[in-house]
């Protein structure tokens, strides 16, 4: 995996698995952007290059005061940039290029200093388990959640993944009536590398939670996401990140 291609990843695993926020699509000077807003107030942009991602962190006079209290704790790049930063009225602006997970992390404690965490992580009380890691008792075509919660999944993962009829239903992971099992269905693509592998789930394997255990979006997209659509159609089918 090349280096931003894990800058994409991070990202990801650490504004939805960190926060509950709206992401919200847009164009600032024909560049593509992210606004993730908790109702109108925005927490981070984030501009989307090719070979790299923007950030745009607004500090306040209280984060500001947060931040250069803890200035030496950041690379000497930052603390430069911070410094170069013009103030306005609701801020100083902060404009930072992520080609490498060095500077990303950097970045992290930027947005940590703007806004603490606030998501809640799923609970793993009574929590089903495929051998992927995804959580099955979450999902849409299991058999073993009720009807009521079926259709309140199915409006958040239109809004994701596009409309479909979701009617396919599943027992389990590698139970007898999986859907990998059914009829002109063949293995899904973890459990073929199990079987390869000759292991029995993939949390036994060294390389997990690889991408391929992964259904979730990997990256961020242009395109607006609530913060219910990531918490019902996404983070499920992330194995490990979201969960207390």
């Amino acid at each position: 995996m090349k280096e931003f291609d894990k800058v994409r990843l991070e990202t990801v695993k650490f504004m939805r698995g960190k926060y509950r926020l709206d992401e919200i699509s847009g164009m600032n000077y024909g560049i593509p952007c992210v606004r993730f807003r908790q109702g109108k107030k925005t927490v981070v942009a984030i501009f989307l290059y090719d070979d790299h991602y923007d950030f745009q962190i607004v500090l306040g006079k209280a984060e500001r005061e947060k931040f250069e209290a803890i200035r030496h704790e950041f690379p000497l790049e930052i603390q430069q940039l911070y410094d170069r930063a013009h103030t306005f009225h609701d801020g100083k602006w902060l404009f930072i290029s992520v080609y490498d997970l060095k500077t990303l992390e950097a970045v992290k404690k930027l947005i940590l200093i703007k806004k603490k965490p606030n998501r809640k992580p799923f609970s793993k009380e009574n929590a089903v388990y495929g051998k992927c890691g995804h959580r099955c008792d979450l999902c849409v075509h299991y058999t073993g959640i009720t009807e009521e919660f079926r259709e309140m999944l199915i409006p958040h993962l239109n809004a994701v993944y596009g409309k479909s009829a979701w009617d396919m239903r599943c027992t389990g992971c590698d139970t007898t009536n999986c859907h990998c099992y059914q009829d002109g269905h063949g293995l899904c693509e973890p459990l073929k590398c199990l079987h390869t592998k000759q292991l029995n789930s993939c949390f036994d394997c060294v390389d997990y939670p690889c991408a391929q255990a992964t259904v979730g979006y990997r990256q961020l997209e242009h395109k607006n996401i609530s913060a219910d659509d990531v918490t019902w159609a996404i983070l499920p089918y992330v194995p490990y990140q979201y969960e207390k």
